[in-house]
């Protein structure tokens, strides 16, 4: 029996250790933090947002790096297989908005305890200890030391995830490894990172969230790099939330200037919006302007919204012209928000960059330089958006090289 050393216990090494000890390969995989799935505790928000129930098409639309190179893992081991994986192994799952697949106790810990079931029963060892070396012959994978110790093994699986959330154990240790076996690694940088923004308004509105609200980013041309619908966070630092989240993936040159436009209404037309503040100026009219908004906006956005029209607050709805109200309405139609820079990637949710994907094969994700090398997860050069994309990346990716690592030993 072949013997398979996986390094790292997140979701993609321990899919990959279910599935090469299940087709009959002798695994260890070795986790250098205490438990295994540390980076899986803490994915949405602690409830785990386990997968996106949509079809590859739908899929591939929301990787917006390398998704080509996914093709054949995610049509052996597609979402709805990945969500049927889950429920025969006894979790139950739910679908929310925007097909995000949940467990249905809302607990990320009881995906960590089904995956960690699943590679154990199936013969899995799981070994903490730190990976500091990687020993190749012949142009083929021989062993790893951990901790000061030899483990001899005929195919490796790096897993190691990226270099976000250090304190899970995501650290870059899997870039130095492929490294040090002569792979490239992509450029590393934050993605599904919270942005920052010099504008003092979002340190006004800190800890409001907007939900149902359009958002685009446009670059220092004025050209539309990301479009997206949904929640937005404004923070001490900048904007965060779902939408400001995806965003991120597609933002690389922050030295060039990026602008976040924001449609605070985006279900009404400018001319429907008119409409409205026409009713609610009527049904205020003797009222102050500032007084008359809080059916429209959050409370916490109103003195932002009124200095940003340029209007006095105590300026009666009777006495608001028509070219005020437009005004208004290109603040509420087009709320601009300057980006400076992502946050650290410390507090990044994955690691964009990684090991380049030229330089592995996507039928098998064995590494196309050395042999017996494999790789899955966030240590490869592929993202996605946010929404549970980037686990069904992890899961399948790492059944492909599970399975294709046991074949070969």
């Amino acid at each position: 029996m072949g013997k398979v050393i996986i390094v790292g216990g997140g979701a993609a090494g321990l899919m990959a250790a279910g599935w090469a000890s299940y087709y009959g390969a002798d695994v260890t995989v070795i986790e250098k933090m205490p438990r295994v799935g540390r980076k899986i505790m803490i994915t949405g928000k602690g409830r785990c947002n386990l997968a996106n129930d949509c079809d590859v098409p739908t899929f591939m639309q929301n990787v917006p790096r390398n998704p080509k190179f996914l093709y054949s893992a995610l049509n052996s081991f597609p979402p709805e297989d990945i969500i049927a994986f889950f429920e025969e192994h006894g979790l139950k799952t739910k679908v929310e908005r925007g097909n995000r697949v949940f467990p249905v106790s809302d607990k990320a810990v009881d995906v960590v305890d089904t995956m960690h079931r699943f590679a154990t029963d199936n013969g899995a060892r799981i070994v903490n200890a730190a990976v500091s070396d990687v020993k190749a012959e012949n142009g083929a994978v021989k062993a790893v030391v951990a901790d000061g110790k030899r483990y001899s093994c005929d195919a490796l699986i790096i897993a190691t995830g990226g270099a976000s959330y250090p304190r899970t154990g995501s650290t870059g240790d899997g870039y130095r490894l492929a490294s040090k076996l002569g792979h490239s690694i992509a450029d590393i940088k934050p993605s599904l990172v919270p942005l920052e923004s010099p504008d003092p308004d979002c340190k006004r509105m800190q800890g409001l969230s907007l939900k149902n609200i359009s958002l685009r980013i446009l670059d220092k041309n004025g050209k539309t790099i990301y479009n997206g619908f949904g929640e937005l966070l404004f923070t001490h630092f900048g904007i965060s939330g779902p939408t400001v989240l995806s965003a991120s993936c597609n933002m690389d040159d922050y030295e060039s200037g990026y602008c976040a436009h924001i449609d605070l209404k985006p279900a009404l037309s400018e001319e429907q919006l008119d409409l409205r503040l026409q009713r609610d100026f009527a049904d205020n009219i003797n009222k102050s302007v500032s007084n008359s908004l809080f059916a429209l906006l959050p409370r916490k956005m109103i003195p932002v919204v009124l200095d940003r029209w340029g209007i006095d607050a105590d300026k009666k709805c009777n006495s608001v012209t028509r070219e005020e109200r437009k005004k208004l309405l290109a603040v509420l139609k087009d709320f601009t928000v300057p980006i400076s820079s992502p946050r650290p990637i410390e507090e990044a949710i994955i690691t964009s960059g990684g090991v380049r994907v030229n330089e592995i094969n996507p039928k098998t994700m064995e590494s196309k330089l050395v042999k017996g090398l494999y790789f899955a997860g966030e240590v490869i050069d592929v993202d996605a958006y946010t929404g549970g994309f980037n686990l069904v990346i992890a899961w399948s990716t790492g059944k492909l090289a599970g399975e294709n690592a046991a074949f070969n030993v």
